[in-house]
C-alpha cells in the first residue's frame, strides 16, 4: 500500500515538474530552465543553499543567458568583418606604432559615451580594420549597438535608397547605431554628390553617435580626397576635432604571416 502511494506521489510530482518546465518554456526563460534542470540533475552542489539563494541563482542565469543572446544578435547585426575578436589578440610590436595604454583607454568606451571618434590610419595590411573591429566588439560587449560598412557600399546604398524612396528609413537606421565603423575611407575617390551624402550621414550622427574611420591616407592628405573644399572643411571639422588618432606603421601583417605560414587574420 505504501509503495502504491509513493508511486502516485512521485507520478504527481513528475507531472508538476513537467508542467512547470512547460510554463517556463512558454515564458521563454531558457537560461532559467537550463539552470533548474541542472539543479534537478545534480542536486548535490545546491543542497546546502537556501530557497532564496537557489532562486537568485536561477534568475542570475536567466539574466546572463539573455545578455549572451543579445550580444550574439548584435554581433550578427553589426556586419563586422572580424567577429568575435578580443583585445588580448592585438599585436603590440614596436614597429606597429601602437600604444598599449592608448588602446586600453579606448577599450573602456568612454569615447563612445562622449560621442567622440577614432581615426585609424596606416598602410595597407597593417591591421586597421582588425583594430576597428576589436573596438567594435568591445563596444557590443558593453551593450552599445555597432554597424560596420565600407565607404563605397555606403554611398551606393544611399544612392539606391534615394532612388527607391527609402532614404528616410536608411538615415533613421544609420543614426540609430551608437558606433558606426566606416572602413576604407579615401580608398576610392568620391564625387561631390557622394561626399555630400557622406557629410549628411556624419552630420545627422554628430553629437549623438561615434565613428571609427580607417584609411590608408594620412589625415593631412584627406583634403585632397575631396573635390569640394567646402565639403572637405565640413567633414574634417566633424570628424577630426574630437577624434582619437591611431597611426599604424610597419610592414603588411599579411605578408609577415604568409611568410611564416600562419593565418591571414590580422592581429
Amino acid at each position: 500500500m505504501r509503495m502504491c502511494v509513493a508511486r502516485v506521489i512521485t507520478s504527481r510530482g513528475d507531472k508538476m515538474i513537467d508542467h512547470t518546465l512547460d510554463q517556463i518554456s512558454q515564458l521563454k526563460l531558457a537560461g532559467l530552465k537550463a539552470a533548474l534542470l541542472e539543479q534537478m540533475e545534480q542536486p548535490g552542489p545546491y543542497a546546502e543553499m537556501s530557497f532564496e539563494e537557489r532562486l537568485s541563482y536561477l534568475i542570475d542565469r536567466e539574466v546572463l543567458d539573455r545578455k549572451n543572446r543579445k550580444t550574439k544578435r548584435m554581433l550578427r547585426a553589426s556586419k563586422m568583418k572580424y567577429k568575435p575578436i578580443f583585445s588580448e589578440d592585438i599585436d603590440y610590436q614596436a614597429s606597429r606604432n601602437l600604444n598599449r595604454s592608448v588602446v586600453n583607454s579606448l577599450l573602456q568606451n568612454k569615447w563612445i559615451q562622449h560621442h567622440q571618434n577614432v581615426v585609424i590610419t596606416g598602410p595597407t595590411g597593417t591591421g586597421k580594420t582588425y583594430l576597428a573591429c576589436v573596438l567594435g566588439n568591445q563596444a557590443i560587449l558593453s551593450g552599445y549597438s555597432v554597424y560596420y560598412t565600407r565607404i563605397s557600399p555606403l554611398v551606393s546604398d544611399i544612392a539606391m535608397a534615394r532612388a527607391e524612396g527609402t532614404y528616410p528609413r536608411l538615415m533613421k537606421r544609420m543614426t540609430g547605431f551608437d558606433l558606426l565603423i566606416l572602413d576604407d575611407f579615401g580608398l576610392s575617390s568620391l564625387t561631390t554628390g557622394q561626399a555630400q551624402e557622406l557629410l549628411e550621414v556624419i552630420e545627422e550622427r554628430t553629437g549623438t553617435g561615434s565613428h571609427i574611420f580607417t584609411s590608408q591616407l594620412p589625415v593631412k592628405e584627406w583634403y585632397s580626397y575631396f573635390n569640394n573644399p567646402t565639403l572637405a572643411d565640413a567633414i574634417m571639422d566633424r570628424v577630426i576635432h574630437n577624434a582619437h588618432r591611431l597611426d599604424l606603421k610597419g610592414e603588411s601583417m599579411r605578408k609577415i604571416k604568409n611568410r611564416v605560414g600562419l593565418s591571414d587574420t590580422l592581429p
